[in-house]
This record gives C-alpha cells, structure tokens and sequence, in this order.
C-alpha cells in the first residue's frame, strides 16, 4: 500500500506557535492541530507545506526543517512536521478552521490538540524555549 503524507506547519512567529481548530470533519471539530495537508503525487513536502499553508491560511511561509519522527493518521496517511517561518501575511482561516491561536511555550497545554499533533507540539515548543 502506498502511504501518503500529511505534512503539519509549525508555524513560528516571534517566539509564538500557531494553532489551528478544526470545523471539519465533525469527529474533530473543535479540536486544535498545526495547520497544514495531504501532499499532492508529485509533490515534495516542502512545497505542499508552502501550498497547504497558502490555501488555508493565506500566508506565505518558507519551511526550515523537518521535526524528527511520523505519526499513522489512517491507513495510507502519515503525519510529517516541519517548521515554517511566516514570510508575509497575516494568517486567517480560510478553509477547515474556525479559530486560529498565536501561543507561546508556556500557552501550548491551553488548547485540545489532536492526538497525533502532540508530539511535534511539545517538540516546538522545546525549540521555541530554546
């Protein structure tokens, strides 16, 4: 079975975390993840990173660098986590969010995250601290 990836944005912005609540799918509606989406076949996970981040939140971003590990979303999907820097724009949600939150290290237990998200969370947070 081919696996596809589901890349997440951890978004950083002067020393603060971006966090994203669901609308959509009901079974995770108001739950919070790090924004971001399938890759496209043929894609790289960088580019879908810059797509998915333009096509939900409006925003340019550049992606820095992958946080180590991958989280099973369903069969066939994994998560992959990069970080990302806010180029222009000021992030609104467009598509699959009703909220957004800029939080910062100490803020990040404040909101639901999806379970999967967690661990990439605490990793940015550790990289936000440091």
């Amino acid at each position: 079975m081919t696996v596809r990836v589901v890349v997440g944005g951890a978004l950083c912005h002067e020393g603060r975390l971006l966090a994203a609540r669901r609308s959509a799918p009901p079974e995770l509606a108001g739950r919070w993840e790090l924004p971001g989406g399938k890759t496209e076949p043929g894609e790289s996970v960088p580019d879908a990173l810059v797509r998915e981040l333009r096509e939900e939140l409006g925003v340019e971003t550049e992606p820095l660098e992958r946080i180590p590990g991958e989280w099973p979303l369903k069969p066939g999907l994994v998560l992959h986590v990069w970080t990302a820097r806010l180029v222009s724009g000021e992030p609104a949600p467009l598509e699959d969010h009703d909220e957004l939150r800029w939080l910062g290290p100490e803020e990040l237990e404040s909101v639901n995250w999806l379970d999967q998200d967690r661990p990439a969370v605490a990793e940015a947070g550790r990289r936000l601290r440091g």
